[in-house]
């Protein structure tokens, strides 16, 4: 499936804004299941420089900076992405959760390294014994892993009601817990801290995803918002994404841009100014297939 994105950001400032620096992660990344045919930055204003680079985990970043006074700065993302159906896993054929945890700990090929840095807490998400004893239902003795993963991703989907006014970026993952509110970043995050607390390896996905609007009803334009899941790694099956929000299993509707411990890792935009006062953001996603 062809996929084209536009994905707008601006910022609109009190005051003049002398001075910036950014570093942006809005490029759609390539892999087994994905490819970026076409994509480009337009910035307003124009950057006095620009600089590209991979991050830790591979992931496209652009670094931009702003030398002239401006009281607005506008980003474009436009990508088009190729994206194919994954070989869906056989939950049940997967080995158990304990002995892919063991595996974690004990291998040390490069993909079981780099999965098991993966099992670390890291700045948003806490091994908290609430996740422990949360996740502890789905992952009885002896359960295949990706059985055990799947069931865990529904109990969340069921658990917790999706209310994007009731959690901000910062908000912990025990206060979660308590008030079960919260949106795709919170979900994910909760996912991923049941799995560490396992033992096991979760990794945060941002990204997009195709959504379809009611039946008689238009698509509406810019709509769309950038979406987050996770996903955890099985010996000889490397690494199978899973959707809380939606409660799935991704296949062709979702365009992965970035991955990494947490939100933290993967912003899609965040930088240093001079000046600016307050602000206010905008933020518009479309996703439409082509062809």
């Amino acid at each position: 499936m062809k996929l084209q994105v536009m994905h707008r950001t601006t910022y609109v400032y009190g005051e003049a804004v002398t001075n910036s620096h950014h570093e942006a992660r809005l490029s759609p990344r390539d892999g087994e299941y994905q490819r970026a045919l076409a994509h480009e930055l337009v910035i307003s204003p124009d950057p006095r420089s620009r600089r590209r680079r991979f991050d830790y985990f591979g992931n496209r970043a652009l670094h931009f900076s702003l030398s002239e006074p401006h009281r607005e700065l506008d980003i474009l993302a436009r990508s088009v992405v190729e994206v194919s159906p994954g070989r869906a896993p056989r939950l049940s054929a997967t080995p158990a959760w304990e002995y892919v945890r063991d595996h974690l700990r004990l291998t040390r090929t490069r993909d079981s390294l780099d999965a098991f840095a993966m099992c670390m807490p890291s700045p948003l998400i806490g091994l908290l014994p609430q996740l422990a004893q949360y996740a502890a239902g789905s992952f009885s003795p002896g359960r295949p892993i990706l059985e055990a993963v799947r069931e865990l991703v529904a109990r969340v989907h069921a658990d917790f009601t999706y209310d994007p006014r009731a959690t901000t970026v910062s908000t912990p993952l025990d206060e979660l817990l308590t008030h079960r509110r919260g949106v795709c970043q919170d979900f994910a995050h909760l996912v991923i801290g049941c799995l560490r607390t396992h033992g096991l390896a979760g990794r945060y996905v941002s990204g997009y995803l195709l959504t379809h609007p009611p039946p008689g009803r238009p698509k509406l334009v810019g709509a769309d918002a950038s979406h987050a899941w996770l996903s955890t790694f099985v010996p000889d099956h490397g690494w199978v994404d899973f959707d809380p929000t939606n409660d799935l299993i991704p296949a062709d509707e979702h365009i992965t841009v970035a991955y990494g411990r947490d939100f933290s890792d993967v912003t899609p935009i965040r930088g240093v100014i001079l000046g600016g006062g307050q602000h206010q953001l905008r933020v518009a996603v479309d996703v439409q297939q082509l062809g």
